[in-house]
């Protein structure tokens, strides 16, 4: 009994069903690949063929479903699309209103929101739209559109538009999915166009961003839109007045909230200063920003440009779907391949007319033989329909030899279709009209087939004209030049010193005020001991005891000059030295001496123009000397690096240094280029050089427009667009100038000097027809004018005018002298005639030492024991890091 129960409890162990262990590594493996692949498939990445992601494809595709011409309410365009796409409804309107934002494919009703201001759409049940002209025009025809089933197998739908045009270019394209992303710029419309018919010419194009937000971008890194690229893009700043910018455009992907917000941020964290910021954007963008009184506007453009949202980087990333594959790919490759799919989509579509037309051809052919030759009433007799189709088969036999075919049973039953009314009122010529119509038309599709890189070139064309109006490019293309953070932030923390204890910060509001500072600044700092170190601004640092120079350091300054004396150890010689900073690493001491201990600095001057004054040298009595002063001059003394050990002064103990007489820069006058690429002066030898400029010297400007003004030659200084002269100012050369007076009609000429060195004006009268033909800054200058024909009268000949002759310099607010009377066709700038200037003196002819210049020329001898030995100390070191900073006004220090 025993082991039948046991034989019983086995055998119900073995009927129930065994349990199955399924890893969770393995479950994840599969399911999360499965999700990957689907984000990436159905959601995210467009696809390369129609430049659709599926939810827009299905968005297109339902529009046209429910294309009667009219609008329909997006809510009810949502509804039908949600036949087709398996996601909410709120997914569908958000990419609906994305389409219809980019102004090509749909053309909206209501309230669609603002891409300028960020707005939000209205609610869909308010909104309207329809296929917009184009979208009809270049992305349905059903006869040549692969059909599969929907999610659920109740409907078709399309697995890619047979769009002919490379519209993922033109509309851009962004999506995060599983383990990749997509970020495709928006192409303006007109050039993808001219760029696919120099493809399909075999010529090379170039393919750049165009925003509709507008803006400057800088494309020189784009890298055809692959991975590693970016974009610079910046919004257009100009200055309206002394106190007011005007932002006109934006930055792509950003809005006028967005971009006041940064701008509001940066003023409270005091990188700028802005006195209040009006929004009055409406169809266009226009942000005023009121600047406080003694700010200058240029310097808080670039601060713009620097600390807020009013430049970005934009890194794009050419991602697509190809045979359900992702494939990274560059800008100019998917126009190529859009461009080859167009000509395939052409040819199908040409293909499928010239069968048609062809098959239109057949059907009227046979309809003439059946009606012209009374092959109808063949069937009169006939009583099944196996005979009526075999009467009308025998009767068709003599007349079809030319046909392109041959005839079957479904030919022949179209034929027993034919009306009576239809065959009665048959018209032979009629008949014959048709069939030849149709074969110029088959004759045409033919040669199109035969001609298809032409003819896809001429549909191209048609599409440039029919919808390139008012789709010129937005975004202007320019190379940027790097804003130095540290020149334009705001200063608006006071920097202080404790001489003695050796301590700066922003906190020692009780002791000594040296300068005002940024938190992003560097300091340098000099010790009495012949110390020297760079460190960053904060509330409180020790440096070292006994500080006799503070300052904003600036990286790169070869301008700014010390001037040191200092004694080497406790009573040895003293040495005289010149030196430049352009570089150390911060927070490290530097030894400016000869390294032996108790060394001390006994004079020491910063000088922001490499000055070089006269000090004199005062020595104690001590044994048999005899002179015990006498005057050094720093000039004579070579600008070496700040590890030389200088000249000898004296061997012997100096009682003092003062300074005798204050110096002149010593350093050559700076050349200054035009960049007219970046429109930005710079002086490292880019564009045009306009002349060598001393600290006094100031640059003329004068625009289009009429207005002049002089300004001093400022690297982050900006220009207006409209800028047709810049040159160094000469104040005695005059300016010479025609322009039209509005109000009398006339061509006035004059001459002027600027009255007022610091003010803009206008050199024009200031009706609103009044325009400047020419300007010179010649000496001397000529023109000629261009008479029109006048009724009844001879051409006059062109005529010659000495401008200096014609009339004296007079004051800028002159009207000046008629030129003519006669009608004028066009006036002419001519070569000035020779002139030598006497207010011009050239820098070569000055001399000067050059900063750079390291010569083994001691200083001269005299009797006073400065002696000409030089350091035997290697000067050739190397500066360690990379500071920025702003260095302030030279300070003086006498001990």
């Amino acid at each position: 009994m025993t082991g039948d129960l046991n034989d019983d409890l086995l055998n119900e162990q073995q009927d129930e069903p065994q349990e199955t262990i399924t890893r969770i590594s393995g479950m994840y493996k599969d399911w999360f690949l499965d999700y990957a692949s689907y984000v990436i498939l159905e959601r995210a990445v467009p696809a390369i063929e129609d430049g659709f992601k599926p939810v827009q494809r299905r968005i297109m595709h339902s529009m046209k479903d429910l294309d009667d011409g009219r609008y329909n309410k997006v809510a009810n365009i949502v509804g039908h699309t949600m036949q087709y796409h398996p996601h909410g409804d709120a997914s569908i309107a958000d990419a609906m209103v994305q389409i219809g934002q980019k102004d090509l494919l749909i053309d909206t009703q209501g309230n669609w929101g603002n891409i300028l201001t960020g707005d939000r759409a209205a609610a869909s049940r308010y909104i309207e739209a329809r296929i917009s002209k184009f979208g009809l025009d270049v992305v349905f025809n059903p006869k040549i559109t692969e059909w599969q089933a929907s999610y659920d197998g109740r409907r078709k739908e399309p697995v890619n538009l047979p769009v002919m045009f490379p519209l993922l270019l033109a509309q851009g394209g962004e999506g995060i999915a599983v383990g990749l992303s997509t970020k495709i710029l928006p192409h303006n419309f007109i050039e993808l166009i001219d760029a696919s018919i120099k493809h399909l010419k075999g010529k090379r194009f170039t393919l750049f961003p165009d925003f509709p937000t507008g803006g400057i971008a800088d494309c020189s890194d784009y890298n055809d839109g692959l991975r590693g690229g970016k974009v610079r893009v910046r919004a257009k700043i100009s200055q309206l007045d002394k106190s007011t910018l005007v932002i006109s455009e934006i930055p792509f992907a950003t809005t006028t909230s967005s971009l006041i917000d940064s701008i509001l941020k940066a003023n409270d964290k005091g990188k700028i200063k802005v006195k209040k910021i009006e929004d009055n954007t409406a169809a266009e963008v226009e942000i005023l920003v009121h600047l406080p009184s003694g700010l200058s506007p240029d310097k808080t453009i670039d601060a713009l440009y620097a600390f807020t949202s009013c430049e970005s980087s934009i890194s794009p990333l050419g991602c697509v779907i190809e045979d359900n594959k992702p494939l990274f790919i560059g800008v100019s490759e998917m126009l190529r391949r859009s461009t080859d799919n167009t000509v395939d989509l052409l040819r199908q579509e040409l293909e499928i007319k010239l069968n048609e037309f062809e098959e239109q051809w057949h059907f009227a052919s046979l309809e003439r033989i059946f009606i012209e030759n009374r092959i109808y009433r063949d069937i009169e007799e006939e009583e099944t329909w196996e005979g009526v189709i075999g009467a009308i088969d025998k009767g068709l036999q003599p007349h079809i030899k030319h046909l392109k075919r041959p005839v079957n049973e479904e030919d022949i039953v179209r034929l027993t279709e034919i009306r009576i009314k239809r065959i009665s009122k048959f018209d032979i010529d009629k008949a014959q009209q048709k069939i030849d119509a149709l074969e110029d038309q088959i004759a045409e599709v033919k040669h199109h087939l035969a001609n298809l890189i032409d003819y896809a070139i001429a549909y191209f064309t048609r599409l440039k004209k029919d919808y390139g109006e008012g789709r010129e490019r937005k975004t202007e293309l320019r190379a940027f030049d790097d804003v130095d953070a540290t020149k334009v932030v705001i200063r608006n923390t006071k920097l202080y010193v404790n001489r003695e204890e050796g301590f700066i910060g922003t906190s020692l509001r009780r002791d000594e005020y040296v300068c005002d500072c940024s938190d992003i600044d560097d300091i340098i700092v000099f010790t009495r001991e012949g110390k020297m170190m760079v460190t960053k601004v904060d509330t409180k640092t020790f440096i070292g005891k006994d500080i006799i120079h503070v300052a904003v350091f600036k990286k790169k300054d070869k301008r700014t000059i010390y001037n040191m004396i200092y004694r080497d150890g406790k009573s040895g010689p003293s040495y005289i030295k010149r030196f430049a900073v352009t570089a150390t690493t911060r927070d490290r001491e530097y030894d400016l001496t000869n390294g032996n201990k108790q060394s001390t600095v006994l004079y020491f001057t910063a000088n922001p123009n490499g000055e070089a004054e006269v000090v004199t040298i005062l020595l104690r009595q001590a044994g048999s000397i005899k002179k015990l002063k006498w005057d050094i001059d720093f000039s004579d003394i070579l600008i070496k690096g700040r590890v030389s050990k200088g000249n000898l002064v004296t061997k012997y103990r100096v009682k003092k240094v003062e300074l005798k007489e204050k110096g002149i820069s010593t350093l050559k006058p700076r050349r200054i280029w035009f960049d007219d690429t970046v429109q930005r002066l710079n002086v490292d030898g880019r564009g045009e050089l306009i002349g060598e400029f001393r600290g006094e010297d100031r640059l003329l400007i004068i625009t289009q427009s009429g207005n002049i003004k002089t300004i001093l030659p400022e690297l982050t200084a900006h220009f207006e667009d409209d800028m047709i002269v810049l040159e160094k100012w000469i104040p005695k050369k005059p300016i010479s100038a025609v322009y039209f007076d509005g109000e009398k009609e006339r061509y006035f000429v004059k001459r002027f000097l600027i009255e007022n060195e610091n003010k803009e004006e206008t050199f024009i009268t200031e009706h609103e027809k009044s325009q400047l033909e020419i300007v010179s800054t010649d000496w001397k200058p000529m023109a000629e004018i261009v008479f029109g024909k006048e009724r009844g009268k001879d051409q006059k000949e062109n005529q010659q005018i000495n401008l200096e002759e014609f009339i004296a310099v007079k004051g800028i607010k002159a009207i000046g002298n008629t030129l003519t009377t006669l009608k004028v066709k066009q006036i002419n700038l001519l070569e000035p005639l020779p002139y030598e200037s006497p207010e011009e003196v050239h820098a070569d002819d000055l001399d000067v030492v050059d900063e750079t210049e390291v010569s083994s020329e001691n200083s001269k001898n005299n009797n006073s024991g400065v002696n000409e030995n030089t350091s035997s100390k290697p000067s050739n070191s190397k500066d360690d890091s990379d500071i920025s900073g702003k260095d302030d006004k030279g300070q003086t220090t006498l001990f």
